[in-house]
Formats: C-alpha cells, structure tokens, sequence
C-alpha cells in the first residue's frame, strides 16, 4: 500500500504527512507537482502549506475558503465532531466521534451558497464539523467534505500534526490515514477475486 504526498514549492506539511503515512503502516512516496504521473500510489495527498509563497491565495483551488471571520491567523487543538464514517479516509471512525485535530490557518472560512449547503448536508458529505465554538467562521460549522464516490475527502485541520503524543494533541488523527490504507486494501483484495470481471481494479483517494 502506497500514499504519495505532493510537494509544491513553498509546502511545508509534506514532511509529517509522509511521517503520518509511515506510522500508519504504509508506504510514503513522495510525489513532486511537475512529475508526469504518480508512481503507482494507491493513494495522493495534498499536504497544506504555503504554495508558490501563497500568491495565489490560500483556498484558491478550492475557490471556496477566504480569510477567517477575525481576520488572523489561528493554530489550536480544535475538536471536531466525525458526521460521516463511509469514506475512504474516515472509515476507521465512528459516526458521531469526537476527535481532537491540530488546526491552523488563516484563510480557513468555507463558504458556500444556501443551495450548494443543502445538498452537501443532503447527500451526506459533510464529514466533520467544529465543535465548542466555530474557529473561523465556516457555514455551518464544517470543517470537511468529501466527493459523493467519498474516495476525495477535503480537510481544514491537519491530521498529520495528530498521530502521537509526543508531537501533537493524541493520536486522533492517525485513523484519516490508517482508514485509506483499510479501503484500498480491501478493494485490491475485491478486485483479486474478481479479476477475470473487473481486471486491474484499483481505488485511488486524495485528501
């Protein structure tokens, strides 16, 4: 089982989340942003960090975070409420679980049209939300939200920073990583007794 973690220039989180990998019991593989295909990983994920210096704007991929409600730059031991536990890279939780996750940002604030909302919490794709007070203003409280496949999961806290006491809150976060690890290895052993119908089936996921 193999994750790749991106590196772009300017990222700074690639490092512990290749750690994350490793102490989850995969095989990190460090993937850079210009490389021409992705090695043969089981699984991506894209680290946070200040890309290209940030001159694109932080959220700008995913054109839906802009600056915290306060306006600064928040790090915390942010609590988080796990509201689906069916995707590739929450699978390891339970539904309703209350974790503690490593949060830190600045342009954090997801936002969204009331219709685009009412679907995300209609089809279940809300995977966590903030408890004990919303850290930078997101609608509705959501800290995640997955792709309807749930095989692409998009996170504000950092689980990487939450996979043992020494460095980090607890370990809450290891289970986002361990959790892809069980959903690709279950598919690739599906895929295996079913080879002569679905030949070469495989299960990518990013976060």
């Amino acid at each position: 089982m193999k994750i790749g973690v991106v590196t772009f220039p300017g990222s700074l989180d690639d490092t512990d989340a290749r750690r994350a990998a490793r102490t989850a019991g995969a095989e990190a593989v460090a993937l850079w942003h210009g490389d021409a295909d992705l090695h043969g990983v089981d699984a991506v994920v894209l680290p946070g960090g200040f890309s290209y210096g940030d001159y694109l704007r932080a959220g700008a991929i995913s054109r839906a975070l802009i600056k915290n409600v306060h306006r600064k730059f928040i790090c915390k031991d942010q609590r988080l409420r796990i509201e689906n536990n069916t995707t590739a890279w929450t699978s390891a939780y339970d539904a309703g679980q209350e974790v503690t996750i490593v949060l830190k940002n600045q342009d954090g604030f997801f936002v969204a049209d009331d219709r685009t909302l009412d679907q995300l919490e209609g089809d279940g794709r809300v995977i966590a939300r903030y408890l004990d007070g919303n850290p930078n203003g997101s609608y509705r409280d959501i800290a995640g939200i997955t792709n309807e496949r749930g095989n692409v999961v998009g996170l504000m806290p950092h689980p990487e920073h939450c996979i043992d006491t020494l460095t980090g809150p607890g370990t809450d976060g290891l289970a986002f990583f361990t959790s892809v690890i069980k959903t690709v290895t279950a598919t690739h052993g599906d895929a295996e007794e079913n080879a002569d119908a679905e030949d070469g089936a495989t299960a990518k996921a990013g976060a």
